[in-house]
């Protein structure tokens, strides 16, 4: 493909929780182009301030517009949570005012409004998300009044177990058992929990040792990818400058080779990328 019509869909992650995303979106979307780019050499995101987050976000999305994707989606929580709407509102406009820049989060309130059956939400997050209180936010903007209590917990350690493959370890499951007895505490009529990080859907199993069975447990990255069908139906003026020949491409902030190792472990395949720098 030269690079004139070369036009991925761009996907950014601080690092390599968006890979579940990406997972998803190739599996359902198959034929399209896909440039994933994780900036692994400044995660984690999750504890950095709201101004911070938004200029590596920025710095990322300018990066995407510039290796030609029409289309990024934000496939953190934290970012999305903290830097979305300034991207959308204040610089899309001026920086690319044909491209678009879509989050996570909104999706998944969508979703959960489906869903839920008597308006009681948590969400499981990093600390910045949850201090940044988008979903809370967005549940209440989105919801149409479906949701009427959400209640959130911060689960610090959740990110490193899974990125040092600990999935299977006591430490995991003490960690997941706590938070989860936390979150039910603090709401006991909880019947939707919403996991906020891209990173928790490898935590799945660990998780539904603890979550009560009449509990529903949201993932994203399915959500995503349903809500990205739809909306290339309706704006068709994005879905025509994508291309599709099925490519999936991998950049890092970070050392290739690790890069490598451990996105293998999210996609389930081999990984190649390359180093980049913006």
């Amino acid at each position: 493909m030269s690079e004139k019509t070369y036009a991925p869909i761009g996907v950014f992650d601080s690092g390599y929780g968006g890979l579940t995303i990406l997972k998803e979106l190739e599996k359902t979307l198959p034929k399209y182009d896909f440039l994933y780019l994780g900036d692994n050499a400044r995660t984690p995101y999750g504890t950095r301030s709201f101004d911070v987050v938004y200029r590596y976000t920025l710095q990322a999305v300018k990066y995407l517009f510039e290796q030609g994707c029409p289309l990024i989606i934000i496939a953190c929580n934290t970012a999305s949570a903290k830097a979305l709407r300034n991207i959308q509102m204040l610089d899309l406009p001026t920086l690319a005012p044909r491209n678009r820049v879509l989050g996570v989060i909104r999706p998944s309130v969508e979703k959960v409004a489906e869903i839920t059956k008597n308006g009681h939400v948590g969400v499981l997050g990093t600390a910045g998300t949850v201090v940044s209180e988008s979903y809370p936010i967005e549940l209440e903007k989105w919801s149409e009044g479906s949701v009427k209590s959400t209640v959130q917990e911060a689960c610090p350690m959740w990110v490193p177990i899974v990125e040092n493959n600990e999935i299977e370890s006591e430490g995991a499951d003490y960690f997941v058992r706590k938070n989860i007895e936390n979150i039910l505490a603090k709401d006991k009529d909880l019947d939707t929990l919403i996991l906020g990080c891209t990173h928790y859907p490898l935590l799945e199993q660990v998780i539904k040792k603890y979550v009560p069975d009449h509990i529903s447990i949201l993932k994203q990255g399915h959500i995503v990818a349903e809500k990205l069908v739809d909306y290339l139906q309706r704006h068709p003026e994005i879905e025509t400058r994508l291309s599709k020949s099925g490519q999936v491409v991998f950049d890092t902030t970070e050392s290739a080779e690790n890069f490598n190792n451990k996105a293998s472990l999210f996609m389930g395949r081999p990984v190649e990328a390359k180093t980049v720098s913006f």
